[in-house]
């Protein structure tokens, strides 16, 4: 039975250039404080979920356009990325952005973009309070125990196996549980080590140049279809 090709993108430091989250801290907030977070989260000691909320409610919500400008301007777009966008449009592949960053930065980001992307999944975020809360409308669901925040396993078995080729592209911690249990992983960094470490196949990327020469070789499989 044919597959049609769906993809789930990472953003920050797959379809960006840089991690925003770590640029953030790294601006606003003194290293003492955020790092031993940031820490905790890739050592597992604290979840995704837990850790980014802790790291933005360091974060006074005054300084919300002062943050915002810093990220608009200082965030730069991995090569290819308009290229890959218009070839999965293309050739009639489901492009979503999957990530757990936060929406006041990633919508104005892939604004020139979005046309062509068939969805976008992300965190929102609440600056009505004295500091930046975060709110996770996509939780785990009953498979998943990790308590992501915005759960990428939770979106990829909402596409049934039998209907669809899926397509895991990342960089980061974010991403290994989605890469556990797709069809296809495409990897960079903290993802492409771990991949090796676990013995999870995968084809490594710089820029998305790379990811479509990728693709192109999952749409000549015979259980692929477009």
């Amino acid at each position: 039975m044919s597959k049609q090709i769906v993809i789930f993108c990472d953003f920050d430091g797959t379809i960006t250039e840089k991690d925003n989250i770590i640029d953030i801290m790294r601006t606003f907030v003194p290293e003492e404080q955020w790092k031993p977070i940031v820490d905790d989260i890739f050592a597992k000691k604290t979840s995704l979920r837990t850790g980014v909320y802790a790291l933005f409610q360091l974060i006074p919500s005054i300084r919300r356009k002062e943050v915002t400008d810093f990220v608009l301007n200082r965030a730069r777009i991995r090569e290819g990325f308009g290229d890959f966008v218009n070839y999965c449009h293309e050739q009639n592949i489901q492009l979503l952005v999957t990530s757990n960053g936060i929406d006041f930065f990633i919508h104005p980001i892939l604004a020139p973009y979005a046309e062509k992307i068939n969805r976008i999944y992300c965190n929102q975020s609440d600056f009505s309070g004295e500091n930046v809360e975060i709110i996770y409308p996509r939780p785990c669901d009953e498979h998943c125990d990790v308590d992501c925040g915005m759960c990428k396993t939770t979106i990829i078995r909402g596409y049934d196996s039998n209907r669809y080729f899926k397509i895991v592209i990342g960089d980061s911690i974010t991403d290994l549980e989605g890469a556990k249990i797709a069809d296809a992983v495409i990897a960079r960094d903290y993802l492409a080590d771990t991949c090796e470490e676990l013995g999870i196949d995968y084809q490594a990327f710089a820029n998305f140049h790379d990811c479509i020469e990728a693709l192109a070789t999952f749409i000549t499989r015979t259980e692929v279809t477009q």
